[in-house]
């Protein structure tokens, strides 16, 4: 297998960019063509076996799918009525023409929703329909971040494998653009009585999350992370793994943060990051009193095999 790519922010961040505002706009389709679920679960994108996908959509009486094909590089559309089309993502092409380009698509197909055309809880606030300063796209940039997607997405599967109680999918969250898995304890939190409705929604019940990040301006580093919310007493004094790992205190808490970079260079990538996984799950753990042994399934490895994560890789 090759090995995982390097992905530098600075390398592709107006690609980035324009990626996360293509990706809000799909998002927001999906948005207004689902029902909603739990902790916005509805919204969220998927990693498949080409690029990013919505999965089933429903407009009227129609079923149809939008997806991120970054082997062709292009949006397609597929109805249950058997229709297939689309068009292409190229260097050049402004969010403001993909907007209107992938309406015109769901119109010719009868299936054309109105969404908010304005990006969320991003940086950038203009109006997409009148964006037409965002149009890089790079795409052998494109094509590594979904690499890193896929991988990622695996070793989370995985991951999640090791867990009985409630859990999220492994999804994509487009507003912020992160690869995410979350573990609930099953208690409901405190109620965020000064939050925003959406956040509310997020965090009703005790949870501890997991996911990748590819970087902004504000934190460039490409990087895995672990956050466990409602945050207990404590959590940054437990210790994570590898060393490289670090708790970072922001303005919502403290963050467990793996450089990408420890995970693509290690000897051996899925044993590093699941290792940091379950650091970070134990951490949060250990602080809040979930009752671990109660929420193992039985495929998880056992106490033994889960200490030997953290164990020296001899290179031969």
């Amino acid at each position: 297998m090759p090995g995982l790519p390097e992905l530098p922010y600075s390398a592709w961040e107006p690609t980035k960019q324009t990626l996360h505002l293509y990706v809000q706009i799909v998002g927001k389709i999906k948005l207004a063509t689902t029902q909603p679920r739990n902790h916005w679960w509805n919204v969220a994108l998927y990693v498949d076996v080409r690029g990013l996908t919505t999965r089933r959509l429903i407009s009227g009486a129609t079923g149809f799918d939008l997806t991120f094909d970054f082997l062709d590089h292009r949006l397609v559309l597929r109805t249950d009525r058997g229709a297939t089309s689309g068009f292409a993502l190229e260097d050049g092409l402004t969010v403001a023409a993909f907007d209107d380009e992938l309406h015109r698509l769901l119109r010719d197909h009868g299936v054309d929703v109105e969404i908010h055309e304005h990006p969320f809880g991003i940086p950038v606030t203009m109006p997409f329909v009148q964006d037409d300063e965002h149009a890089s796209y790079d795409r052998e940039y494109v094509e590594r971040y979904w690499r890193v997607l896929g991988w990622t997405d695996r070793v989370l599967d995985e991951f999640s494998g090791w867990f009985c109680g409630k859990q999220s999918p492994v999804h994509l969250f487009w507003h912020s653009l992160d690869l995410a898995y979350s573990r609930f304890s099953g208690r409901r939190a405190p109620e965020l009585v000064d939050a925003d409705a959406v956040t509310r929604e997020a965090y009703s019940h005790e949870v501890i999350s997991f996911g990748f990040w590819a970087g902004d301006e504000s934190t460039p580093e490409p990087s895995l992370y672990s956050y466990t919310a409602p945050e207990p007493p404590g959590l940054p004094d437990h210790t994570l793994y590898p060393a490289t790992a670090r708790w970072r205190e922001g303005p919502t808490g403290s963050l467990a943060l793996l450089p990408y970079d420890e995970v693509r260079t290690a000897p051996d990538p899925r044993r590093r990051l699941l290792a940091f996984l379950q650091s970070a799950y134990q951490a949060g753990v250990d602080a809040t009193g979930w009752p671990a042994d109660e929420l193992a399934s039985s495929s998880c490895p056992s106490p033994i095999e889960l200490q030997q994560l953290t164990a020296p890789v001899v290179s031969t």
